[in-house]
């Protein structure tokens, strides 16, 4: 048999993806059509930048943690930063006393410290000092970084009392945990999050997807240049999830994902990131071979770098902030896609770039719960950001015309099986290695026309797959990891005559 693949990387064996088994019909009918346009959704503007500078920043003095009578001494402490934790990790003082606790960023990216009794030292930029009057002691206490995320990786503090019964205060979880600076509307500071309420349903994510400009999905297609500059500016905002609902979002140039970087092996990037956030971020590109020390450090507000590289080999690659926690920044919206062409590849008559990522909501306006990133639990599933916003704005072809999807799964954890309803794929490419081309398999065994019903995907992986339409209809795209689906991992290409 004729191998009528284009030139570039040779498929091998074994490399062909895992087939997933189709359980059951098609899927009908997510969308509820909404007439009703959603009024007054408001977005808050920008979160402000932390003032807090190199310079030492001081607390106002706390009231004490429990009734106890005061010695009149005064127990101060040093804590620095190893990683994602403090030390020393527990403090010791004599009941009655009064502490102070001087906090030294000793890491390389923003921390702050908030104690259960209301003391706290605001975000501290690596290399920063602050003290803070954490008042007479009288119980157990706990402190921990408040930045999302930090808690769960460990950034905790165990104030322990010595010569006196000690009863623990009790400390409310990382999801109640603010960032200074930050309103924190139907927070239940005792606890928990009160007013998160349930899951957005499939019809509230619905019609915010009707009101909401889609994220555009088309590939632009690629001019002469080989080198090619970008700047991308990190924002915080606020983005609406459901009626009612909003979160905040951490993203490159304003859009989750950011801009779909396209070239070819060989081609040359330029990036500048600029930090215009209120905390630490990075960012790191698959789709370079470079050192991480420099180009993928952590900047601070105000801060810019430079990153330059050479995509040397074709793939659909991921970029996303690296710093700690990665899940929490990504979970955030800080990723995309780099799309570097195999070598002789076909035009297509419509080439579209779709990236999975999941959504874990905390309460109103605010950040991922941390939590639910780490049980790997979330309420929404979404292609390019938003949930079922290519039903309320369907992709389009035409029947007879050959479609490409570039399909990234920018997680921060969970598979994707990327199929379309009514459709076969003709040409599958995955993870540097065709398994079908043009209805053919790449394996030098299987005689006959083939083909695939899924594109699978892990954390991180990317590929490619066409299709011809064969006639007109509603042709929808989905997670074929159903339960994600319904969660807004769903779209519809619109095929006309």
């Amino acid at each position: 048999m004729t191998d009528a693949r284009p030139t570039g990387p040779r498929p091998l064996p074994g490399q062909e993806g895992t087939p997933v088994s189709r359980a059951g019909a098609a899927v009908v009918g997510i969308v509820v059509v909404v007439v009703v346009a959603l009024a007054a959704l408001l977005v808050r503007p920008a979160l402000a930048e932390d003032p807090s500078g190199p310079g030492a920043a001081t607390a106002t003095p706390a009231a004490a943690s429990a009734q106890v009578t005061p010695t009149g001494h005064t127990t101060e402490v040093t804590l620095k930063v190893k990683g994602m934790a403090f030390t020393p990790p527990v403090i010791q003082v004599p009941a009655g006393d009064r502490l102070k606790v001087t906090l030294v960023n000793t890491g390389d990216q923003r921390h702050d410290l908030v104690f259960a009794n209301g003391a706290s030292i605001e975000p501290l930029a690596p290399g920063a000092t602050g003290t803070v009057d954490v008042g007479v002691i009288g119980a157990d206490l706990d402190g921990w970084c408040s930045l999302p995320g930090h808690r769960q990786m460990g950034m905790q503090v165990h104030v322990h009392v010595t010569g006196a019964a000690a009863t623990a205060s009790p400390a409310p979880s990382d999801a109640a945990s603010a960032m200074p600076g930050m309103d924190m509307p139907g927070m239940d500071m005792s606890g928990g999050t009160a007013a998160a309420g349930a899951a957005p349903t499939m019809a509230e994510l619905a019609q915010t997807a009707e009101a909401t400009p889609a994220h555009p999905a088309e590939l632009a297609p690629l001019d002469s240049s080989t080198v090619h500059s970008y700047t991308f500016t990190v924002t915080e905002q606020r983005d609406p999830v459901a009626p009612g609902r909003t979160r905040t979002v951490w993203t490159y140039n304003g859009t989750q994902p950011g801009p779909t970087l396209h070239g070819r092996v060989g081609d040359t990037f330029h990036i500048t990131l600029v930090n215009k956030g209120s905390m630490g971020h990075s960012i790191d590109f698959h789709a370079g071979e470079v050192a991480p020390d420099v180009p993928m450090r952590t900047i601070d507000p105000g801060q810019s770098l430079e990153y330059t590289f050479t995509a040397n080999r074709a793939g659909v690659w991921m970029y996303h902030c690296s710093t700690m926690p990665m899940s929490q920044h990504i979970a955030n919206g800080m990723f995309g896609a780099v799309v570097i062409e195999p070598d002789g590849l076909p035009a297509v008559d419509h080439s579209y770039v779709l990236v999975q990522s999941e959504v874990y909501l905390g309460a109103d306006g605010q950040p991922a719960d941390a939590a639910k990133v780490a049980a790997m639990t979330p309420d929404v599933v979404a292609f390019n950001g938003r949930a079922f916003q290519y039903d309320a704005h369907p992709l389009t072809a035409k029947a007879g015309q050959r479609v490409r999807f570039w399909v990234l799964d920018a997680g921060p954890n969970l598979g994707l099986s990327f199929h379309v309803v009514g459709a076969q794929f003709d040409t599958v490419w995955q993870e540097g290695a065709y398994s079908v081309y043009r209805g053919r398999s790449t394996d030098g065994i299987t005689q006959g026309v083939t083909g695939a019903q899924v594109l699978s995907l892990g954390a991180a992986e990317g590929g490619f797959v066409e299709l011809v339409p064969p006639e007109p209809g509603r042709y929808s795209f989905v997670n074929h990891q159903m339960s994600l689906a319904e969660k807004g991992a769903h779209g519809v290409l619109q095929v006309s005559p």
